[in-house]
């Protein structure tokens, strides 16, 4: 603390502004102006948040008329508010948001649980959601779950005790739980699920038309002279992962097709268990012709495995990928996928908890339903004609 320089008192000086580019201090105990010579000891730094008493201590004023002038009150002399703006600027102050939701019941604040920020599937989702909600005055806490059910659960009370306004969530792949998102845990505040949902909870729902992209790509590989179509799905329990093989069988039923079990594994999308699903199907009497990987990063490792195993794709064997990125088109052969459209995903989610914030006890849980699009590119673009063979499956045959 800066003692007087006559008095030496610690608790009376406060800042008087600038003098010749050196600070300016008054003891108001003595009434002595002065400033620090060139070797005095430094001010103790604060190591905590600026408060109001802070801005109202150093102009030797009441904390209550500092809250009046920051908060626009027009019983403060202009003179004074400009005074208190001038010292909460210098100060640094910043308003302490938890406090004043505790008078307006909200804080212009939504919270949003992803599986995983590194995923661009999910980054985007997020920037939608930021953009819609940011243009209504509200700001996004991001949380992720790195997958796991735990840490979902952790998340969400934290942003249900941070008093967020909303919130908005995709599942782990993990979470077959959903008693932390019912209205008893979250104190009734709106709730939204986008893309990995529930059915549990009666919320609003944004999701992918799973079923149809999941016949769409499977179809692209029969018309592209695939017969042995192999299914890299998820996690057995995750409602995504159940309507993307849905579709896939519904492709093969209609185009004739048999269903064969040792062609379709479930794995948790790790890449080490989508390249053990490849080698156990590479070892068949009948390897698969294409391979549709429900999660399109386990497309990406299957398109490498393939390459380092000396197996040509697409002649041997096509690959497909639910989820478009721009890592799609880069790589060699482009990865034929199904664009999801994440970003209208996040805005379409963010859209539905303003209808619910302006709504309120008249709004009616809804499910809005994007429809994706396929993306050809060569990953799955068989030659027409008499196929090539490389040299593995020449051997393998």
């Amino acid at each position: 603390m800066t003692k007087c320089t006559r008095c030496h008192s610690a608790d009376a000086v406060m800042r008087a502004g600038f003098i010749r580019g050196r600070q300016r201090y008054h003891c108001r105990a003595c009434h002595y102006h002065f400033t620090l010579s060139e070797g005095a000891p430094a001010v103790e730094k604060k190591r905590r948040q600026t408060t109001i008493s802070d801005v109202a201590r150093e102009l030797g004023v009441a904390p209550s008329t500092v809250s009046r002038a920051l908060n626009g009150h027009s019983d403060i002399n202009e003179n004074t508010r400009q005074a208190i703006v001038d010292m909460a600027r210098q100060l640094d102050y910043q308003p302490n948001l938890l406090a004043q939701s505790l008078k307006s019941s909200e804080t212009k604040t939504i919270g949003v649980v992803i599986p995983d920020i590194e995923r661009p599937f999910f980054a985007t989702a997020v920037s939608g959601i930021q953009q819609v909600v940011g243009e209504a005055g509200y700001r996004v806490m991001i949380c992720q779950s790195k997958e796991s059910y735990e840490m979902e659960v952790s998340n969400v009370q934290a942003l249900i005790a941070s008093r967020v306004d909303g919130l908005l969530i995709c599942h782990s792949r993990e979470t077959e739980n959903f008693d932390h998102v019912k209205p008893s845990a979250t104190r009734g505040i709106p709730v939204v699920h986008f893309d990995r949902v529930c059915n549990e909870v009666d919320t609003a729902k944004v999701i992918l038309d799973d079923w149809n992209g999941a016949f769409t790509v499977t179809e692209h590989l029969i018309e592209q002279g695939a017969r042995r179509i192999a299914i890299l799905a998820g996690p057995e329990n995750l409602l995504i992962s159940q309507n993307r093989v849905a579709g896939y069988r519904s492709a093969l039923l209609k185009h004739g097709l048999p269903l064969r079990d040792e062609l379709r594994t479930h794995i948790h999308f790790r890449p080490e268990s989508a390249v053990a699903a490849l080698d156990a199907w590479l070892a068949l009497p009948e390897p698969p012709d294409a391979i549709f990987a429900v999660n399109y990063t386990n497309a990406f490792d299957l398109l490498i495995a393939l390459k380092a195993r000396g197996v040509c794709v697409p002649d041997d064997v096509a690959v497909v990928g639910f989820g478009d990125e721009f890592m799609a088109a880069m790589i060699e052969p482009g990865l034929t996928t199904m664009n999801l459209h994440p970003y209208r995903i996040g805005q379409q989610a963010a859209r539905l908890f303003l209808e619910q914030v302006h709504e309120q006890d008249s709004f009616k849980p809804r499910t809005f339903v994007i429809t994706g699009d396929l993306v050809i590119r060569q990953s799955s673009l068989k030659a027409k004609g008499e196929k090539r063979k490389s040299a593995f499956f020449k051997l393998a045959i």
